[in-house]
């Protein structure tokens, strides 16, 4: 009997830390099938160029689920801020009010998202879906069918360059804001009245909207705070490639989502949490990068991604057997 209740517990933790096990082995792997996956320049672009946006994206998607519902729209308001920034930006006007500008185009796809669920009472599905469609509408009006914004070489700011390519203590900003993004979001979860809020709609809400609380409220903050969250990840684009593309926002969405619920396995109760979240964006970010430096075919790659999400949330299903036994 003992000898089961070890195997069980072996079981349980293998289950628990299986996202931790799956982000060592493909760190193993790619050292061993790609010489170049170690080495610094390697490491620090996996970061960069991997990691960073998509971490962004997906902190304000990890707000969505753990609110109950699910956010498809957190690439129109990427899309939506780029616009508003490279506009501005481009019109002459400062870079702060160009940012700020772009943090409130995010907030009112937020806000759009907000009014639909929280006041009509439209799924979170179909809500966001269907903002995300008429968000990739009105790009393609505001672009004549969906021509990039460039911005001239000659007319970038200094401060847009540096949000996209400057340093602070040898960091380059975009990692900064990434790590800014998560940590603030990290503790709105776990030390604001708010983020208790949250978590608790997301798990029992009726025991919430018996409590005196109107669930109205703190959903449609959520998806407003999920709208800026993924506002900052349009700046933030936009000032490192310093051009606005139509819909490029939505290369981000299911990575977003695979990240996300790669990330609930770290939870025993398998719900959505800041670190999961990050080490979920960091499996799929050194599996892009380690699959793309083996010279895989594209396609291939896909099922391998796809077959790795797979695995590791198979562990959840296993952790959340284990602490329902």
């Amino acid at each position: 009997m003992s000898g089961l209740k070890l195997a069980e517990g072996s079981i349980a933790n293998l289950a628990r830390y299986g996202l931790i096990a799956a982000l060592v082995g493909v760190f193993a792997l790619f050292s061993i099938l790609a010489p170049a996956f170690l080495t610094v320049g390697n490491l620090q672009s996996i970061l960069v160029n991997n990691f960073t946006l998509l971490a962004i994206v997906s902190i304000a998607m990890t707000f969505a689920v753990t609110a109950g519902g699910i956010d498809l729209s957190v690439g129109t308001a990427v899309d939506f801020a780029s616009f508003a920034f490279v506009s501005l930006v481009l019109a002459g006007e400062p870079v702060s009010l160009a940012a700020l500008a772009g943090l409130a185009a995010g907030a009112l796809v937020g806000a759009v998202n907000a009014v639909l669920v929280s006041v009509i009472g439209v799924a979170p599905f179909l809500a966001t879906l269907g903002t995300l469609f008429i968000g990739r509408s009105i790009q393609q009006l505001l672009t004549n069918g969906g021509n990039p914004v460039y911005l001239p070489p000659s007319g970038i700011p200094d401060a847009f360059r540096f949000l996209g390519h400057g340093t602070i203590a040898s960091v380059p900003v975009p990692l900064v804001i990434a790590a800014a993004v998560i940590a603030a979001s990290a503790a709105i979860l776990a030390w604001t009245r708010f983020g208790r809020v949250v978590l608790s709609i997301g798990i029992q809400p009726s025991v919430v909207r018996y409590s005196g609380i109107n669930l109205g409220i703190p959903v449609g903050a959520t998806f407003i705070l999920a709208g800026v969250i993924a506002a900052i990840a349009g700046l933030v684009l936009t000032a490192t490639v310093t051009v606005y593309i139509p819909s490029s926002g939505n290369a981000f969405l299911l990575n977003a989502i695979g990240a996300t619920f790669i990330g609930t396995t770290l939870s025993p109760l398998g719900r959505p949490n800041i670190p999961g979240t990050v080490l979920g964006v960091l499996l799929l970010s050194v599996v892009a990068n380690g699959l793309l430096l083996t010279g895989l075919n594209f396609y291939w790659q896909q099922v391998a991604t796809g077959t790795l999400i797979f695995a590791v949330l198979a562990f959840s299903f296993i952790n959340r057997k284990t602490a329902a036994a």
